[in-house]
């Protein structure tokens, strides 16, 4: 049947994760919620590093987070449609895991996979959720599972936040989430081509867009995701 969890991160590179909601996830697997983490593609084209070396980084931050499951779809980087047997792919991860949250890339961005992604992965919640639709897990025939949810994290374009996580407590463990690619982040020691992402001013710049937006809502770090629904309150007074 697959483990149940409250939230599913899915990112289309390995590191979009640990670069954009990384301290949500933390904060909420410290709070006791489940989640698990999903890649479509193994990044094949970054400059620096391979698919091997990426796959090895990725393992290295799902401990870092301390949870079990962790795949990856090994879909065509660079190259990712909305084609039956790729969305098939994801609605069998959704459907193992039926999550109540599903955490996706941004709705737009400077990486044209990241835009494309989000689409994607919206498009597979809702097809999840269609029991005509057949998938299978280890030989048996899954149920149909539409998450409650789909939040959209940021990443290198800035969006304005429908709402902000504060993830103060959780900066360090971030980064050390982040550092887990070695290859593809600031390494004074690497021999390899330079990208926008692999110099010290990249991290300083992430730092300080978490800054940027934990001061939205007065605290030292956030994350910011975006919606597209409203979101539902039960109480006005549990609101920051």
């Amino acid at each position: 049947m697959g483990q149940k969890v409250d939230i599913l991160a899915v990112g289309v590179h390995p590191d979009d994760i640990e670069l954009s909601c990384s301290g949500t996830l933390l904060k909420h697997i410290d709070q006791g919620y489940s989640a698990a983490l999903c890649d479509l593609t193994q990044g094949e084209l970054g400059t620096r590093g391979s698919a091997a070396i990426r796959l090895q980084e990725a393992e290295r931050a799902r401990n870092v987070f301390g949870i079990q499951h962790r795949s990856n779809l090994g879909l065509p980087d660079g190259f990712l449609q909305e084609d039956k047997s790729s969305l098939l792919k994801l609605i069998e991860i959704i459907r193992r895991h039926r999550p109540e949250i599903v955490l996706a890339n941004a709705v737009r961005d400077r990486h044209p996979d990241h835009g494309r992604s989000a689409t994607f992965i919206q498009r597979a919640c809702f097809l999840a959720g269609l029991i005509k639709i057949e998938t299978r897990y280890r030989d048996s025939l899954q149920d149909a599972w539409r998450p409650k949810a789909v939040y959209h994290y940021i990443q290198d374009y800035f969006i304005e936040p429908d709402f902000v996580v504060d993830i103060t407590d959780f900066i360090d463990r971030k980064l050390e989430t982040i550092q887990a690619y070695s290859s593809q982040f600031f390494d004074p020691n690497s021999t390899e081509p330079e990208t926008p992402i692999s110099t010290k001013a990249f991290l300083d710049g992430l730092i300080g867009r978490a800054r940027q937006y934990g001061r939205l809502i007065n605290t030292q770090y956030g994350e910011g995701f975006t919606v597209n629904r409203p979101v539902g309150v039960q109480d006005l007074l549990v609101l920051d």
